[in-house]
């Protein structure tokens, strides 16, 4: 799923860095672990309390018992803390980060799987009562480092919206295309630059063009993003939206342009409109800036329900993003599915919140990093390009 572009985190596909590949099954937690056990409409009202033996006096002065024991994860190490940590813990719209909740309880991973039922029932609920079961439910674990404690990293990623032709024209030259025959068995495969030069890569993408764009830093953009919005002019003059989403890449390491910009001493602004503005002013080394970066992404085409609108595509978990309370995460860290309270504060946006680890990307690596799904469309874009500072995570994990 920042400031310095190069990398969606892409989406289940895919991350500003993010440039996620797909993932694969969610790691498998330490044996230490207990055994498994928006954009969201105005909450109905409230279930009684009693519905989930709630404490009346408040579940947060009753957050007095022994913690347990420090967890290893992956490349991460989990210590146990009170709910009182976590800073705007009483304070966030939980509603808002429910269907997030939701749609991970379409493919929960074991913890999560038993208390899914009671996170649907919940969804009718107010804050209160989602505020108190959570606390009941669930013990906070801050996540660190393996060489102890520390800052992360937050940065952001999004889905494009772009104007797109399915012909190319004079003003659509620039061709996306579907998985070429070869790739996953030749690897790593044709670089971008052998995408465009050598005559054997170039026939085995003839017939793959899916769509074309206007200009090719906005099909880079698409591929670091790893899925987007197509508003898409059919050959009879029609038009439709249409998603494309992850559907491979090429294998190359991902190189950030906006990194090799800085190396040359070309730009201060490694932002993706600082990029966009050096490019327009050197035409002439637009192909050198590209090819920087060897990895591509090929995509599959998905039409766009007005259901599928209201949320972004779906992440490595296999469901789909919500707007502001999906990130993508190491997956050797935090596993997919799970809740996550993320705090940071920097000069583009305050956030203390809840969120849910649906993805990852290829640049989402190490236990304090988190790619923000910020949505979709212009204002989504600016956020996500420029979004780069301190992160801190707690893991919410179902006590036993």
């Amino acid at each position: 799923m920042a400031a310095i572009v190069g990398t969606l985190a892409a989406c289940g596909s895919v991350p500003l860095p993010p440039d996620s590949a797909p993932a694969s099954a969610a790691p498998v937690i330490s044996a230490r672990l207990p055994p498994p056990p928006s954009f969201a409409a105005a909450p109905a009202p409230s279930l009684p309390a009693a519905a989930f033996d709630l404490d009346p006096t408040g579940a947060l002065a009753a957050d007095t018992a022994p913690l347990p024991p420090p967890l290893l994860q992956g490349r991460s190490r989990w210590l146990a803390v009170r709910w009182s940590e976590l800073p705007g813990f009483a304070d966030d719209a939980l509603h808002e980060a429910w269907n997030a909740w939701l749609k991970s309880c379409e493919r929960p991973g074991p913890a999560f799987a038993a208390l899914c039922p009671e996170v649907r029932r919940l969804s009718i609920a107010g804050a209160g009562e989602q505020r108190d079961w959570m606390v009941q439910r669930l013990q906070p674990y801050r996540v660190e480092s393996l060489q102890g404690p520390g800052e992360g990293l937050l940065t952001g990623y999004y889905e494009p919206v772009l104007q797109a032709s399915r012909q190319p024209t004079r003003g659509y030259p620039v061709p996306l295309y579907g998985v070429p025959p070869g790739v996953g068995q030749r690897k790593p495969w044709y670089s971008r630059q052998d995408m465009e030069t050598l005559p054997e890569a170039r026939a085995a993408l003839r017939g793959r063009e899916i769509a074309y764009l206007a200009d090719p830093l906005d099909a880079l953009m698409l591929q670091i993003q790893g899925s987007g919005r197509l508003r898409l002019t059919e050959p009879d003059g029609s038009q439709r939206t249409v998603r494309l989403a992850y559907a491979a890449s090429n294998d190359h390491p991902y190189r950030s342009v906006g990194s090799w910009l800085l190396q040359q001493g070309a730009v201060r602004d490694a932002s993706w409109p600082g990029i966009k503005a050096w490019a327009a002013q050197n035409p002439q080394r637009l192909n050198e800036l590209l090819w920087s970066n060897p990895r591509t992404v090929f995509f599959r085409e998905e039409s766009l329900s007005e259901l599928d609108a209201g949320f972004g595509p779906r992440g490595a978990q296999g469901v789909a993003l919500t707007p502001g309370r999906s990130i993508a995460v190491d997956k050797d860290s935090i596993p997919y599915g799970t809740p996550v309270w993320l705090a940071s504060s920097g000069p583009m946006v305050s956030l203390q919140r809840l969120v849910l680890a649906q993805d990852t990307g290829s640049a989402i690596t190490g236990a304090v990093r988190a790619d923000y799904f910020a949505g979709w469309g212009a204002d989504a874009g600016e956020l996500a390009g420029r979004l780069k500072q301190p992160l801190r995570l707690w893991v919410l994990w179902p006590k036993p």
